[in-house]
């Protein structure tokens, strides 16, 4: 992309492709002025289909999807797959569920892929990136879990457990190169991609 084409693309609106209150709450840091808008993209994973590329493939799928809406529009779109022992965890929905993964998990790494993209139908541009977070659960007794989800509630969170609220409490380690990922929007990588694409950040 040429300076021409990336002064072009920076004056656009910037376009949240999710709903997620916790990429909202994390975009708004950045200080910039955004919409958040619903993809409409099914998220079943393909057969075979690694969690990682999974994580990818569906942020670059929002991102075009929304765009596609909204061609003037720089869209970002992002998704996050856990995995355990190289299968996905997806978000638990009910009590039971959450209770089943933690339980899992106990003892366990698990790792988290947060995939971004980053498109402008106007303009072509089109950029992903990924980052990866290895999370190290503690050994969880049954009483510990129950306390933890009847306090916190975690049903829309794939791996059942918050790091930025009481779930922290359930780790021994978090290990990652961008600290907001796990939350679910890796805000370092994604300014790099906003700063490619001309945005001007401080």
């Amino acid at each position: 992309m040429n300076d021409k084409d990336m002064q072009g693309t920076a004056a656009r609106p910037l376009v949240l492709a999710s709903t997620s209150r916790y990429r909202r709450q994390l975009l708004e840091r950045l200080n910039l002025s955004f919409e958040a808008v619903a993809p409409q993209v099914d998220e079943s994973p393909q057969p075979g289909e690694a969690p990682a590329a999974l994580a990818a493939r569906l942020a670059l799928a929002k991102a075009r999807e929304v765009a596609a809406r909204f061609p003037d529009a720089l869209v970002l779109g992002s998704d996050q797959v856990a995995e355990l022992h190289g299968a996905p965890l997806g978000k638990p929905g009910t009590h039971e569920r959450a209770a089943a993964q933690l339980a899992r998990m106990s003892g366990q790494t698990v790792l988290f892929h947060t995939a971004l993209a980053l498109v402008c139908c106007a303009t072509g541009h089109e950029q992903s990136d990924a980052a990866l977070v290895r999370v190290r659960f503690r050994q969880l007794a049954a009483d510990e879990i129950e306390r933890y989800l009847r306090a916190e509630q975690p049903y829309d969170c794939a791996g059942s457990a918050k790091s930025e609220g009481l779930g922290i409490a359930l780790l021994d380690a978090i290990e990652s190169d961008d600290p907001t990922a796990l939350i679910g929007l890796p805000l370092i990588r994604t300014a790099r991609l906003l700063r490619a694409a001309g945005c001007v950040l401080p």
